[in-house]
């Protein structure tokens, strides 16, 4: 982005970290940029077995948004695939497109990509200002 007051703002450099999983897009947070919010961005790559992304639940002390968007663009609510998710002691099947909001003190995960046929895109955003994510490291 061309420099300015405020230019700087605008991330359109990718923070690719490709593997056979996906490939991270962007990921911002409180090192990225004092006072940013936690936002990652991944695409999800047809599998041929089952991938555990985040094995293990945890708890926030804040709101954490998860998304999963499927590729079709007949039907943008077909995920072309199905994803476990799990929110407490409960288990969802996620095969549409879907946001979830995980309230504070709502233990999540483990997250696990089932079955993939087409490429899904995944969103994830947090509200503390601290939080870099389960993938980030210092």
């Amino acid at each position: 982005m061309a420099e300015s007051k405020f230019g700087k703002y605008i991330v359109t450099d990718l923070n690719r970290v490709p593997d056979a999983l996906g490939t991270r897009v962007y990921c911002m947070h409180g090192g990225v940029f004092e006072g940013a919010p936690y936002v990652d961005c991944a695409w999800f790559w047809p599998q041929p077995k089952e991938v555990t992304v985040v094995d293990k639940g945890h708890v926030h002390d804040f709101g954490e948004v998860v998304t999963f968007f499927g590729s079709n663009p007949e039907d943008p609510t077909d995920l072309g695939g199905e994803i476990e998710f799990w929110l407490e002691d409960e288990k969802h099947t996620i095969t549409k497109s879907c946001v979830i909001f995980v309230p504070p003190g709502i233990r999540h995960c483990p997250l696990i990509l089932k079955r993939l046929g087409r490429p899904v895109f995944h969103f994830a955003t947090a509200t503390d200002r601290n939080y870099r994510g389960p993938h980030e490291t210092e």
